[in-house]
């Protein structure tokens, strides 16, 4: 599917606020709120916008401690069976199959540091699991929940 200047700027105003009405996003892009309809209909069945989703705070939730962990598998793994075995956490909130020595990379979000280890030690238990590599992040400096058109 081919994006014009307009579904760029009608996507980053969507990435902003998800909630923004059609009248809205048509005065940001100069058109009407049905040709805006129209087009975010149109992205909507080329796939290119998936979903509208609400954006949570981790901190004001309470989990103030953010990790990525390494995982290397002690044997040949499928990203299927590290998906299945880490979506039982609700800590782990993204997953990803990686180059490099990791076999997965986790995003990790936890209460506190004791809550982060109970739950890398439960990970690094998982029968698939021979070790992990953790970094902790001290300070986000830069999030985007989008990418910029």
């Amino acid at each position: 599917m081919t994006l014009d200047d307009i579904d760029r700027r009608i996507i980053q105003v969507l990435s902003n606020d998800g909630r923004a009405s059609y009248g809205a996003i048509g005065t940001e892009v100069n058109l009407s709120a049905p040709a805006v309809k129209r087009r975010v209909d149109r992205l909507r069945e080329g796939g290119v916008i998936t979903g509208f989703t609400v954006r949570v705070d981790p901190a004001a939730s309470g989990w103030t401690t953010e990790a990525y962990v390494e995982l290397f598998c002690n044997r040949r793994t499928s990203g299927e069976e590290i998906l299945r075995r880490t979506e039982s956490y609700p800590e782990v909130v993204a997953a990803f199959t990686v180059t490099g020595d990791a076999d997965a990379l986790l995003h990790v979000f936890a209460s506190d540091m004791r809550h982060f280890e109970r739950v890398l030690s439960e990970i690094s238990a998982e029968p698939f699991v021979a070790r992990t590599r953790s970094v902790l992040v001290l300070s986000p400096l830069l999030r985007r929940d989008y990418l910029s058109m």
